[in-house]
């Protein structure tokens, strides 16, 4: 009797079906190429378009033609898009994809700038300071999944942190206090959260959605019936200073934007920092993990699921509240109803879009940033296009990135899953 060989036992993989994913979005980026070569191109005026590093239309960084930018961007896109759908370069298929929305954007800036120009280190500075509340609320969002909770309340911890920051931060006369109140109305929706999903076993979502009304709704009373009577006494607090580095804020671009800003600047890119390196690198984060991923095999070895998971959350929380404080401690200087807008469930979607990792998080919530801060610009130089895209464009951008750019996205296996103890 003959005896099976090693190549008559070893499985032969599947072979990856045509029309894969980067074919998928290979073809995406040659339809968006076209658009922007042909479209863009012709409706762009053949005026330069100026990209300066000051705050007025002098010291151009880089001066295009228009009509040109539009086109050669336009091209980029439709070569980066064919490359990907004839399989060459089939591991940087990511980097090619960026590279492709990064021409369609510049190929757009081109025809929406010609005949004006763009200052970078505002555009730079706006998206950053848009960008940081949804940084912050998306770090929440990956505590939370990591270990196996789903955070849909977001909004809710940024409505509430936002309410306090300004009424106690108004009564104190403090900025300090304010922040610290924020930080204590993200944990008081975080803790609802997690006593109801961990300890009651109530379905994560539906806890979360209810949460959100239960903010705007108390917030809203409170703000009807306190702060806008008398809005001195109780909605206008301080706001958060602006600190200074000497030698680093002169380097251009990066400098302004990074060494002359307010706290929360600092904290939201400490914290992308110090969770990518927690949950890398130290024993909590490989708990957090193991929570997330399998919460019967981590009770077995004697992590305490359940008490890591409330950790987990209120902290959660805490960062979620800080970033609620950023729309009246830094944003506004007041308090209003709903207030947050939709931000909370944007950086829900800026987790997801970052693969529930704090880089990707932090990177998304900056596309989402720049979304808003474009919108912003083309209002201010009288852009063609309707008001109504333009007010859009951060949501649409939401859609895109989540539905056509991620793909498929596997969360921690165990996310959203109470955990009952054996």
């Amino acid at each position: 009797m003959s005896t099976a060989t090693v190549e008559d036992l070893t499985e032969v993989a599947a072979p990856e079906p045509f029309w894969s994913r980067p074919r998928r979005l290979g073809t995406a980026l040659i339809l968006l190429g076209v658009v922007a070569a042909g479209v863009f191109g012709a409706l762009a005026p053949s005026e330069d378009a100026r990209f300066t590093l000051s705050e007025n239309s002098e010291g151009a960084a880089l001066a295009i033609n228009g009509q040109f930018g539009a086109v050669l961007f336009g091209v980029l896109t439709f070569i980066a898009g064919a490359v990907m759908v004839g399989g060459l370069l089939k591991r940087r298929s990511n980097l090619l994809l960026v590279l492709g929305i990064l021409t369609f954007v510049v190929s757009f800036l081109c025809w929406q700038v010609a005949g004006h120009f763009m200052p970078l280190v505002d555009t730079t500075e706006g998206t950053l300071q848009l960008a940081l509340p949804l940084i912050l609320g998306a770090l929440a969002g990956v505590l939370g999944e990591r270990s196996g909770v789903v955070n849909v309340a977001i909004e809710g911890q940024f409505l509430m942190g936002a309410f306090a920051g300004a009424l106690v931060g108004t009564m104190a006369t403090s900025v300090w206090a304010g922040l610290i109140s924020a930080a204590v109305g993200g944990v008081l929706i975080a803790g609802i959260l997690a006593v109801l999903s961990i300890r009651y076993l109530v379905d994560q979502t539906v806890v979360g959605m209810v949460l959100n009304l239960f903010a705007l709704g108390i917030t809203g009373f409170l703000y009807e019936r306190l702060m806008q009577p008398d809005s001195q006494s109780y909605n206008q607090p301080p706001q958060l200073p602006e600190w200074r580095i000497p030698a680093l804020a002169d380097i251009p671009v990066v400098g302004p934007v990074l060494f002359e800003a307010n706290l929360l600047v600092w904290l939201a890119i400490g914290l992308v920092l110090a969770i990518h390196f927690g949950l890398t690198r130290t024993r909590w984060g490989l708990r957090t993990r193991a929570v997330g991923e399998h919460p019967t095999a981590a009770d077995t070895v004697g992590i305490r699921v359940r008490g890591l998971r409330y950790l987990n959350v209120l902290l959660g929380g805490v960062v979620a509240g800080i970033g609620g404080a950023y729309f009246t401690l830094v944003a506004t200087g007041s308090f209003t109803k709903n207030m947050t807008a939709g931000a909370g469930f944007i950086a829900l979607a800026a987790l997801i879009f970052g693969r529930f990792t704090p880089f990707g998080a932090f990177g998304a919530a900056l596309f989402f940033g720049f979304a808003q801060k474009l919108a912003f610009f083309l209002s201010a130089i009288e852009s063609p296009l309707p008001s109504q895209f333009l007010n859009m464009l951060p949501y649409l951008a939401t859609l895109v990135a989540v539905a056509g750019l991620v793909g498929r996205v596997r969360g921690p296996a165990a996310s959203g899953q109470p955990y009952i103890k054996s």
